[in-house]
């Protein structure tokens, strides 16, 4: 039998350099579309809107090709351009754009990008101009609801839809005259903002509430601007600086770390999906010791719940289409763990500690309970006053890789629990798991939460209100900052997280197709760029050979 290893602290010195590639090109030989027409231009903004000019001062550290004095790091917007750094990033940047000075001491140099509509809208699209010739950029964006993946380009046509990070180099006569700027679309208030590209060469901002009564015309502080001549120190001293200014997140340095990272570790989802039993993981235990690699670690992942599919009867469809879907209807483990291999999760817990020494278990479960969230008729649900509501993606979702599970999320619903009753529901929840042994959890289908935000005030309203509400029972119930973050690659998120300290990279290890191993290692190391300085990154899995 095969097993899949759960990588656990790994230590590589990944070098990562922001690669030239043609417009359009993407770096995981995924077609990505561009998105709609309809959605790639605002009407109707404010013709007259006055520029705000924002400089601030600092010696920039990279000297000029000439052996001139160097540049000061300034950010300005002067004539219908933005110009960091003594260079000019964006030409033709319409008049309604709008440049604030971050004022943080640690980045002088740093403002905020906005723009004004005529009108308050839930959803706005705004033009920031176009990139001039010389820069290359490295887009980090959501080729998936769940998962982010790196693009390079040159253009600002190319820049693919939901890009959450934006790095562009543009290089002088040799290579110590480099500049590098970052863009980092960031949350205000019940906002959030991405980058796009639009067929007319315009690099865009969406600035979204996912709520059409949260509504607003200003996009205020919508995209972080900082620039310097060290990328990796540029992008780890801006999340630091817009960790501070935002207030609702936390850097890595400032978290605390999961015991159960110093330890080799083992998942059980790809050795048995959603079979996973106890005499199974007992097996799969026994084989690592075997083999001279005895796992401390134990992720016990989807397939321990007591879960119910209401659909197969709907409308003849077929069960593969309501897989996700599915429901929970209890709190406590199914039928598969309470039987003649162990009495209850509880026993199976105990038993895989004492005989095969793993120092730390956790279990897996989804933001909302399940893939389709609780069963609503359920009895041990109803204190929770769930309803059953319908996801809506944004268009920027789905103008790159729709996603099967979205697909039937949408079609059949989710459960969804009162977000004023959600901490109940994770306490409870996290209590017996830690009663019977369990030492924290991996929280998995977490950017389900961007496209339920109508009628609960907006996306990231709604999702802050669950993480917070899963970070506070976390703390409560485990004896370290044990939680594992998985889908969860939106900015909701990313930026919502105070406490969370570990979160996957990228999309799923994929053992049975062995072309997609170097592109996996590769999603990571770039995704870890931006991910890295708010989480420890989780590489997921590989495979034993």
């Amino acid at each position: 039998m095969r097993f899949i290893l759960a990588m656990t602290r790994l230590q590589l010195a990944v070098a990562v350099a922001v690669a030239p590639g043609p417009p359009g090109s993407c770096s995981t030989s995924t077609a990505v579309r561009r998105p709609p027409r309809h959605i790639s231009r605002c009407r109707g903004l404010l013709p007259g809107a006055m520029s705000v000019v924002a400089a601030a001062a600092s010696i920039h550290p990279s000297a000029t090709a000439d052996g001139s004095p160097p540049q000061m790091a300034t950010t300005r917007l002067e004539r219908g351009s933005l110009l960091v750094g003594g260079r000019e990033l964006l030409s033709q940047c319409p008049p309604e754009v709008t440049l604030r000075a971050a004022v943080a001491d640690a980045a002088p140099g740093a403002a905020f990008l906005g723009a004004s509509a005529a009108a308050p809208s839930s959803r706005h699209v705004f033009s920031l101009g176009t990139i001039p010739k010389g820069w290359r950029w490295l887009s980090l964006f959501k080729l998936k609801i769940w998962w982010m993946a790196p693009k390079t380009g040159a253009d600002a046509a190319g820049v693919p839809a939901e890009t959450q990070m934006l790095l562009l180099e543009k290089r002088g006569n040799g290579a110590e005259d480099a500049g590098y700027a970052l863009m980092l679309p960031a949350l205000h208030g019940d906002f959030r903002a991405s980058l796009q590209g639009s067929p007319e060469n315009e690099l865009q901002f969406c600035f979204e509430s996912g709520d059409p009564d949260v509504q607003t015309k200003d996009a205020v502080d919508a995209v972080f601007v900082n620039s310097g001549d060290n990328p990796f120190k540029l992008i780890k001293e801006s999340i630091k600086v817009l960790s501070k200014i935002k207030g609702t997140f936390s850097h890595i340095e400032s978290k605390e770390t999961p015991a159960n990272l110093d330890w080799f570790g083992w998942c059980t989802w790809d050795a048995f999906y959603k079979a996973v039993n106890p005499v199974g993981i007992e097996e799969g235990l026994q084989s690592l010791r075997e083999g001279g690699a005895p796992p401390r670690f134990l992720i016990i992942d989807d397939g321990w719940q007591e879960i119910v599919n209401e659909f197969k009867e709907v409308d003849g469809a077929l069960v593969e289409e309501t897989v996700f879907a599915e429901r929970l209807v209890d709190l406590k483990e199914n039928d598969k763990f309470r039987g003649e291999a162990c009495k209850n999760l509880g026993d199976l817990v105990k038993k895989i500690k004492e005989t095969h020494g793993v120092k730390y278990v956790y279990a897996w479960h989804a933001l909302l309970g399940y893939w389709g969230g609780v069963c609503t008729s359920s009895d041990v649900m109803e204190k929770y006053n769930p309803k059953l509501v319908y996801p809506v993606q944004s268009p920027g979702d789905v103008a790159n890789l729709r996603d099967v599970a979205m697909d039937s999320l949408e079609k059949y619903g989710v459960g969804i629990i009162d977000p004023e009753k959600i901490y109940e529901f994770y306490n409870d929840q996290h209590s017996y798991l830690s009663s019977v042994g369990v030492d924290g959890v991996k929280v998995d289908v977490q950017n389900v939460m961007e496209t339920l935000g109508h009628g609960f005030g907006g996306r990231v309203a709604l999702t802050r209100k669950y993480q917070h509400a899963l970070e506070e029972s976390i703390a409560r119930n485990f004896k370290g900052n044990n939680l594992i973050c998985c889908m969860s690659h939106s900015s909701d998120h990313i930026y919502s997280a105070l406490k969370s300290a570990v979160a996957r990279a990228s999309e799923d290890f994929m053992p049975r197709e062995p072309t997609l191993q170097t592109l996996h290692i590769a999603n990571v190391a770039f995704n870890s760029l931006l991910l890295g300085e708010i989480f420890i990154p989780d590489w997921d899995m590989f495979q034993q050979a």
